[in-house]
């Protein structure tokens, strides 16, 4: 299994010290993993330096055998990203937007994509909806749609179900599994909720204070700490407690 992203020795530091401090990530082809941890872990500040928004003071990535920076624009389209806090236009409607990436991305078929994307996730209902008919789930899953739509190699979610009723966000989650398995494409999600965290991913990285404090199966790093699941993994750290210098099984 080839690695779709490989970040080393990721530093960050702002004023109040370093927010990141030596992580390693390595998401491979087709495999399901979570960035979690925390307010203040370092997370987000990590996936930033990923996408290459923001420069670490040390480190590497390589995306899909591009290095960021130099290699950015190669890298980025091979990803495909998707938050349920980015706005969709509110005047266009949902296949226009979605045919208008697909140009974007220089899609054969833009057409064609959006539609089957819509499908693959159950909404095809919504191809006509305007941007100010949809609540905030559907604008979440018209996201990840266009997030998909170019087969990228590696798709990153934050907090792809968080708005999502229950029996979407299975659509969701067994939409994003075909297209891992199908596809080979990689995945990588972060979110607050450790029970979906539990459903889509099937390897979990934690952080804590700006390092890796776990990295496994979600059922190996809840044993590891000592907890029923990952919830109280999280709640652990959350509390400021210290955590284990060393996680046997952690990838290195």
């Amino acid at each position: 299994m080839s690695d779709v992203l490989r970040a080393r020795g990721l530093v960050k530091a702002y004023r109040r010290g370093r927010a990141v401090d030596g992580v390693d990530l390595t998401v491979r082809r087709g495999e399901r993993v979570a960035l979690l941890g925390p307010n203040g872990a370092g997370k987000t500040t990590t996936l930033l330096m990923c996408l290459g928004v923001v420069e670490p003071d040390a480190g590497t990535v390589e995306i899909a055998g591009h290095r960021l920076p130099k290699g950015r624009s190669a890298a980025m389209a091979n990803v495909g990203f998707a938050a349920g806090y980015l706005p969709l236009p509110e005047r266009l409607r949902v296949r226009e937007y979605l045919r208008m990436f697909g140009q974007l991305y220089g899609l054969a078929d833009p057409e064609g994509q959006a539609v089957r994307g819509l499908e693959r996730f159950g909404i095809a209902r919504l191809a006509q909806a305007m941007g100010t008919e949809l609540s905030s789930g559907q604008k979440t899953l018209i996201g990840i749609v266009k997030a998909t739509m170019h087969d990228p190699e590696l798709l990153v979610l934050d907090e792809p179900t968080a708005s999502l009723d229950p029996d979407v966000a299975m659509r969701v989650r067994t939409g994003l599994a075909d297209i891992c398995r199908e596809r080979g494409t990689a995945l990588l999600v972060t979110s607050h909720n450790m029970v979906e965290v539990e459903r889509i991913a099937e390897r979990v990285v934690f952080l804590s204070d700006g390092r890796v404090v776990a990295d496994g199966p979600p059922v190996e790093v809840a044993a590891r700490f000592g907890r029923d699941d990952l919830e109280e993994v999280f709640l652990h750290l959350a509390a400021g407690r210290q955590a284990p210098e060393h996680v046997e099984g952690a990838r290195p």
